[in-house]
C-alpha cells in the first residue's frame, strides 16, 4: 500500500502527540487538514481500515499460536473430554460443537467418514453449548452418558434427530440408546460435567472461535463446516509436520 507523500506526512503528523505539534498547528487545524486529505483521497480511509484489520488479524494469529503452544495438552489430551476413533492415534482432531447447530449436524457424516477411513485419528469432542438451554441440557446429558459407557451411541443419535435438542428430545434419545434415565439425570450434575463445559468456554475464547463447529487439527484452527476431503488434507498436514 502506498500513499502520496503529502498525505503520508500528514498521517504521520496526526499520530504525534498534540504538544509536539503545537508550535506549528493547533488541534482544530490538524483535524481540518485530515478531513481535507480524506475528501481529496477517500481511498485512504479504506486503506487505513484494511491496515487496521490486518494488524488485528496478525495479533489474533499470534495469540492463537501462543494458546496452542501453551495449552496443547489441555486442548488435545484433557482426560475429561470424550475421545472417539483411535485413542492411541497419531493425529488428534478436536471439534467444538453444539447439538442445536445445523452445521454441526451437517458435518457429522464428514467427521464420521474421516475416522472410519483413517484408523490413526483421535477424535476429541468438546461440548460447547452456546445455542440456548436445550443445548446445555443436551451437552450435560451427553457427558453424563459416559458413566454408562454410552457417549458415542448417544452422540451419533443426537446428531441425527429432527428438530431442536431440548429436554424432551434428549430424554427420548437417552431411552432409545439404552440409558438409565434416572441415573443420567443424577450424573448430569456431576462436577466433571460442569468443568468440561466451562473449559470449552475458556478454550474457545482463547482461540478466538465464535461459532460452531470449530476444529483444531495440528496447528490449524478451522471454523465452520468442512468437507471430509479438506479434513483429510489437514490431518495429513498435521501428520507430516515436523515435531
Amino acid at each position: 500500500m502506498t500513499l502520496k507523500k503529502p498525505i503520508l506526512a500528514l498521517a504521520m503528523a496526526a499520530l504525534l502527540p498534540m504538544p509536539a505539534m503545537s508550535q506549528e498547528l493547533d488541534e482544530a487545524r490538524v483535524k481540518e487538514l485530515v478531513l481535507e486529505a480524506i475528501r481529496e483521497n477517500p481511498e485512504i480511509v479504506m486503506e487505513a481500515v484494511a491496515l487496521l484489520e490486518q494488524r488485528q488479524a496478525d495479533a489474533q494469529a499470534e495469540t492463537q499460536a501462543e494458546v496452542l503452544r501453551t495449552q496443547r495438552d489441555l486442548i488435545e489430551r484433557d482426560p475429561n473430554a470424550p475421545v472417539l476413533g483411535n485413542p492411541d492415534g497419531d493425529v488428534t482432531v478436536v471439534e467444538f460443537f453444539d447439538y442445536n447447530c445445523p452445521y454441526c449436524r451437517r458435518v457429522k457424516p464428514e467427521v464420521r467418514a474421516l475416522i472410519e477411513e483413517d484408523p490413526d485419528i483421535r477424535l476429541v469432542y468438546r461440548e460447547w453449548p452456546i445455542l440456548g438451554d436445550g443445548s446445555v441440557f443436551a451437552a450435560k446429558a451427553a457427558l453424563a452418558a459416559r458413566a454408562q459407557g454410552k457417549y458415542e451411541d448417544f452422540h451419533w443419535a443426537m446428531m441425527a434427530i429432527d428438530g431442536r435438542a431440548n429436554e424432551a428430545s434428549v430424554m427420548r434419545v437417552a431411552e432409545e440408546v439404552g440409558l438409565d434415565r434416572d441415573q443420567l439425570r443424577k450424573d448430569m450434575e456431576a462436577p466433571e460435567v460442569a468443568e468440561h463445559i466451562a473449559t470449552s468456554m475458556r478454550l474457545t475464547q482463547a482461540l478466538g472461535f465464535n461459532g460452531t463447529p470449530s476444529f483444531v487439527i495440528g496447528d490449524a484452527l478451522v471454523p465452520g463446516f468442512v468437507e471430509k476431503d479438506r479434513l483429510s488434507d489437514l490431518v495429513k498436514e498435521a501428520r507430516d509436520a515436523p515435531e
